[in-house]
């Protein structure tokens, strides 16, 4: 199963769709996209981003990337929200080739989970509130946009298995993404090797440390986002395939 969407010059554009949940619902193909930097959009790509139906872009990077690299070019069908997540910047290019990228992400990870608490609760509620397809990204499509990732497919019930596999398909961009990464630093050396790379154990080590703080992801969402029964509810049932029986989200049963 291929989730990338080709573009020329996006690397890292996946349908979160297809996954199933604990109880036996599907996330909806079409509906939900993650994303490397959308800023990169032009021509033809432009033209396929716009074929998607997309209608809400979730940008979560810092405003001076934005200003650096650009934003999703502007649209009358796409509402737009920046929320940078991140509050402390590192540079992951400069790190020692002795730092692990397991250990030192998760613990990046659990930090931004933490200082972007208002960003993240906004983000779901944003997710939970439109009708029509949504995209969230950061630069490379890794990192905060798969912490995010992770939040909603946990909150939609899929198994923490899925999770952890569909943060590591970031691999199969890593190649493009280090390219990208070249072209843009001409004269700098890249000194990290875990650099644009996604194992697995990162996205296991987090989920584990939401765990054992809060008993779960949905115990950490509903401690710090406020993610009560409404909201999950409300991502499920625009995010989920109905349940057998039940009508999609807009339908109406027959009277």
């Amino acid at each position: 199963m291929n989730r990338h969407v080709s573009f020329e010059r996006l690397h890292n554009f996946r349908d979160l769709g297809g996954y199933p949940t604990a109880d036996g619902r599907t996330v909806r193909w079409g509906r939900l996209f993650r994303a490397d930097s959308l800023g990169k959009l032009e021509g033809g790509d432009w033209e396929r981003f716009l074929g998607l139906g997309i209608e809400t872009v979730i940008d979560l990077r810092y405003p001076w990337e934005i200003e650096s690299k650009g934003r999703v070019p502007g649209h009358p069908s796409l509402a737009y929200h920046n929320l940078s997540v991140e509050h402390r910047p590192y540079d992951q290019a400069a790190l020692g080739p002795d730092v692990e990228p397991g250990p030192y992400l998760a613990e990046r990870y659990v930090e931004v989970a933490h200082d972007g608490v208002a960003e993240l609760r906004l983000a779901l509620g944003v997710l939970a509130s439109q009708d029509g397809p949504a995209v969230f990204h950061c630069a490379s499509g890794k990192d905060r946009t798969g912490l995010l990732a992770a939040l909603v497919l946990a909150l939609l019930g899929v198994s923490e298995q899925d999770i952890v596999d569909d943060f590591a398909l970031t691999g199969l961009a890593t190649g493009r993404l280090l390219d990208d990464w070249r072209a843009g630093h001409p004269g700098r050396t890249r000194v990290w090797p875990g650099y644009g790379r996604a194992p697995a154990e990162v996205m296991s080590l987090f989920l584990a440390a939401l765990a054992a703080e809060h008993g779960s992801v949905h115990g950490y969402a509903a401690d710090l986002l406020g993610a009560d029964a409404a909201l999950v509810e409300a991502l499920r049932v625009r995010l989920l395939e109905p349940a057998a029986g039940a009508p999609a989200h807009g339908d109406h049963p027959e009277r």
